[in-house]
């Protein structure tokens, strides 16, 4: 039985510039209990088609022409009054950002209890029943408890499972899932694609899941839709999609995955604009350095958080006896090494300490006890960074980017302020760090609004460079970006790592990502490293029985087949 079928959809947008087709002649149809996939790069439209789907499309924006019907009913052309009766009890949505889904005011357990009732009179004590259980479903732990807290007590990830959690507890007859678990840890992962799996086979809802990661799709997914500039270039069969593409863009991003090269060698570009692919000529591995004299060196790293407490919590806690939230152990006791020109990757599930730990070899954070030594020298003192030799590219590039400054003065100001340039020679030393992270130097004068994300992180690569730094910590720094922008960067580090022999701590939880680049591999666990060694031999003889659950849980492209 068909749940959802859609004829032709055509989105637009009208600008001042003009006329954007978004979403151009899109058709297909889900059946109950089917999980179909829609997969694209940044820009494809696919998820103008989610939005679409859910009449959620904003102003300029509209659907213009077309027809979707969910059961066989009609939904372009009715009120927002009619389609809010629909969401939620016959069609859900989960977005890619958990905080357009969730109220940041009111608790996790009141807007679960909300959903619910919306749709049916339900018990405060039968509602929070519900609730906590799909917030188990999820992996959410001590659920009934957490109902009380506020959004943004959770993690990234954690309010990303608590928005899956009220999409799945309403049982509609379609979720529209938009790259609902980019930023969950692979365990967490599967443990939702079990879920899904499971609700699709036990009580047929249907699914469109939307993702650029394919091979999440391959493992979940009978059925692919491929999406380029706003149409479906290739359907069919998952397995045999991925296996034998027909269509150039398909063949482009599938030869762009690290799982398709050799660990530590130049991955294949695809260039989308031109439908080709650019094939790296084979290089010479260098020799590993890890058996170098260690370069960083973190002995019994201890970070504790104390929670801060206002007079009315510091008054209440003497009037009950109770102490409150628990001092946090984000780190605790962890001692490693990295030689120079080595690569480190960290990895772990969010909540691990692994962020932490990174700041800490930064120079952001102060360990609560402990040393962390770059070169023999603390790299703090007196609570403050000691230079400029250990520099740090975050997540998300343009948060850690001044949307005011244009790139050039962003790239300066670091070099300016510690005497590593001058203001003569200034634009040439921008040119030449801009030229290194692949970036042309004629765009110093733009700002960071103006460039896609992949030359944002881009940005970030060469103010790090700018202050020519000895060792880089990266953390996170491709986890949002597309397939083929994911290639190009990782070719950056592979680049940056030879020719100028820099010290990475790699932080990262795409494993395939981590093994492809990094020298040795340290699993993080509740604030403790539980195991260390060289990259390949963790990976295909893994020690510790939690390395052994992380790496059975890893979506892999031949899942499909």
């Amino acid at each position: 039985m068909t749940i959802l079928t859609v004829d032709n959809l055509v989105t637009q947008f009208f600008t001042r510039s003009g006329v954007v087709t978004a979403v151009d002649g899109v058709s297909f149809d889900i059946k109950r209990g089917e999980i179909v996939g829609l997969v694209g790069e940044s820009g494809s439209g696919k998820s103008v088609t989610g939005f679409s789907l859910l009449g959620l499309v904003d102003q300029p924006g509209r659907v213009t022409s077309g027809s979707i019907r969910l059961g066989g009913e009609e939904l372009v052309g009715k009120s927002d009054r009619d389609m809010r009766a629909i969401r939620g009890a016959r069609i859900a949505m989960v977005f890619q950002d958990p905080l357009m889904t969730l109220n940041p005011v009111i608790t996790i357990g009141a807007q679960m209890r909300l959903a619910i009732r919306a749709h049916g009179a339900v018990s405060r004590r039968a509602a929070d029943e519900r609730a906590a259980e799909f917030l188990t479903k999820v992996g959410i732990r001590e659920a009934r408890a957490r109902l009380s807290a506020y959004p943004h007590e959770f993690s990234g990830g954690m309010r990303q499972r608590v928005a899956i959690a009220i999409a799945l507890l309403l049982g509609s007859e379609l979720i529209v899932a938009d790259e609902p678990t980019t930023a969950l840890d692979v365990s967490i992962q599967a443990q939702i694609l079990d879920e899904v799996r499971e609700l699709a086979a036990e009580s047929g809802t249907a699914l469109l899941w939307i993702s650029h990661d394919l091979a999440v799709v391959a493992s979940l997914a009978s059925r692919v839709l491929v999406m380029y500039r706003g149409k479906i270039v290739e359907t069919g069969p998952t397995s045999k999609v991925l296996a034998a593409p027909q269509h150039a863009y398909t063949a482009g991003l599938l030869a762009s995955l690290p799982a398709m090269a050799t660990p530590g060698t130049p991955l294949s570009v695809f260039r989308p604009e031109t439908m080709t692919v650019e094939r790296p000529e084979p290089v010479a591995l260098p020799p590993s350095p890890s058996a170098g004299q260690p370069f960083v060196t973190v002995t019994n790293a201890v970070k504790h958080f104390v929670p801060s407490r206002t007079l009315g919590d510091k008054i209440a806690a003497k009037i009950t006896a109770n102490p409150g939230q628990p001092t946090v152990k984000a780190v605790d006791g962890v001692s490693l090494t990295i030689a120079k020109g080595e690569t480190l990757g960290l990895v772990g599930e969010s909540g691990s300490g692994k962020s932490t730990l990174g700041r800490m070899i930064a120079g952001i954070l102060a360990p609560t006890s402990g040393t962390v030594t770059m070169d023999g020298a603390p790299v703090m003192e007196g609570g403050r960074k000691a230079g400029t030799r250990i520099q740090t590219v975050f997540q998300d590039p343009f948060a850690s980017l001044d949307p005011r400054m244009r790139v050039g003065d962003i790239v300066a100001e670091g070099p300016l302020a510690h005497g590593l340039t001058n203001k003569s020679d200034r634009v040439a030393y921008v040119a030449g760090h801009l030229s290194r992270a692949g970036l042309d130097p004629g765009l110093a004068t733009r700002f960071p609004h103006q460039f896609s994300g992949g030359q944002r992180q881009r940005i970030a690569i060469a103010r790090a460079l700018a202050m020519q730094p000895e060792v880089l910590v990266c953390d996170e720094p491709v986890s949002s970006l597309d397939v083929s922008i994911q290639a190009q960067i990782i070719n950056l580090f592979l680049e940056l790592k030879r020719d100028l022999n820099l010290t990475i701590l790699f932080i990262s939880h795409d494993l395939s990502v981590v093994r492809h680049l990094s020298d040795r591999i340290a699993i993080m666990l509740n604030g403790r490293i539980v195991e260390e060694g060289i990259t390949e031999t963790v990976y295909e003889t893994p020690q510790d029985d939690y390395t052994k659950r992380l790496l059975a849980a890893v979506p892999k492209l031949s899942a499909a087949a």
